[in-house]
């Protein structure tokens, strides 16, 4: 990438720190080190390297939840953030390429009738979802019988699914074969009803040229081995580098 103009430096860090909006609710991308209690993965690794493209301190602002790091990025209390496309979120947030691609799963009891994705959405079926994460805004527009219940986080899903004594959870894949491991009595359906694309966001009144500047640099993390590596790094799996 070229060298970076003071404008574009201004734009993403207008306190002259990098704000970096590190959400919990997604595993795949961070996790908090119980050691240390300071956040790691594929998207910390992002931010901590645009920030030295930058030539910027950084500062990492952690959320249990996407829906509460979008906030964050629109009311400028962060500056840039790691989120899964969505067109309303799409309202603030000027994202760019995706760099990995994650699924979206179901998780019944071992002894429910359902079997397949279709039989999610009747009559009577109550899907909890983490509230204002992609799969709550995926599963609104998509769902038209079935009840949605919104637990307060990504990570809460299960715990409220269970109770509730609901009929499905929905949710990161990983993170639901690891509640399903640690509970018992849990399966998955075999196949996943969406596919995340994982981005950068900006907010769009930081302005266009910084989110092609922020762009640019997706599109360079993607192409070198720098995001590969970090999934490797992090032992993660399920996740897929966006083509």
């Amino acid at each position: 990438m070229t060298s970076v103009d003071q404008s574009i430096r201004a734009a993403f860090a207008p306190t002259g720190v990098l704000r970096a909006a590190i959400n919990y609710g997604n595993p795949i991308l961070a996790r908090r080190d119980p050691a240390t209690d300071r956040p790691f993965g594929v998207s910390v690794d992002l931010a901590h390297e645009l920030a030295r493209r930058l030539d910027l301190p950084v500062n990492l602002v952690t959320f249990d939840g996407a829906g509460k790091s979008v906030t964050a990025i629109i009311q400028g209390d962060a500056d840039i953030g790691f989120f899964a496309i969505d067109p309303v979120r799409g309202a603030g947030v000027a994202f760019t390429t995706p760099y990995v691609l994650i699924e979206g799963n179901y998780l019944v009891r071992n002894d429910s009738p359902i079997f397949t994705n279709d039989e999610v959405d009747k009559p009577g079926i109550r899907v909890s979802v983490g509230a204002a994460s992609a799969y709550d805004l995926h599963l609104t527009r998509a769902l038209s019988q079935a009840e949605i219940v919104r637990a307060p986080t990504s990570a809460a899903v299960v715990d409220t699914f269970l109770a509730n004594n609901l009929e499905v959870a929905a949710g990161v894949k990983q993170q639901l074969e690891a509640d399903a491991r640690r509970l018992g009595g849990l399966r998955l359906l075999a196949d996943h009803f969406m596919v995340i694309r994982q981005a950068m966001g900006i907010a769009k009144t930081r302005g266009e040229p910084a989110s092609v500047w922020l762009n640019s640099f997706v599109t360079e993390m993607k192409s070198s081995p720098f995001i590969a590596d970090a999934l490797t790094r992090h032992r993660i799996e399920g996740a897929s580098l966006a083509p």
